[in-house]
């Protein structure tokens, strides 16, 4: 695995390093987490890897298109290394977990907008809101 991950770096001109195979590795086995958990992943097996090296790890992962960095409106950043595809995410309102969810309707990959305005549109951003089972099956209960 992490010979893959040397060869993504390497395939967009990143030096390969431990912190940035690190960073790659946790995001591959845990999709959809914040800073704080990347860097708690990363320290588990490299506890002298700083806090702001995995903020500059996901900062040039971001840019050269390795890793996504999502938004929710109202949640913090989240990163994911689903890339190269245009999928959207379902989120729970009462935890906030979140889910990856594929395009379902229009055409691939969900870039057909009724009026573009003149736009060449690369990128579109769904945002399912809802409650995931878990909390739903809690509600019931209580």
């Amino acid at each position: 695995m992490a010979s893959d991950f040397a060869a993504q770096l390497r395939a967009v001109s990143l030096r390969v390093t431990r912190p940035r195979l690190a960073v790659l590795a946790a995001l591959h086995g845990h999709p959809h987490v914040d800073t704080e958990t990347v860097t708690a992943l990363v320290r588990a097996e490299h506890p002298m890897v700083s806090h702001q090296t995995v903020y500059d790890v996901l900062r040039a992962l971001t840019e050269a298109g390795l890793v996504r960095r999502i938004q929710p409106a109202g949640a913090i950043a989240r990163y994911e290394s689903r890339v190269g595809d245009n999928h959207h995410h379902v989120v729970c309102r009462s935890c906030g977990v979140i889910a990856d969810v594929d395009c379902a309707v229009g055409d691939a990959p969900c870039l057909t907008a009724s009026d573009d305005h003149g736009f060449v549109v690369d990128e579109a951003e769904v945002v399912y809101w809802g409650t995931c089972p878990g909390c739903a099956t809690a509600r019931i209960d209580q």
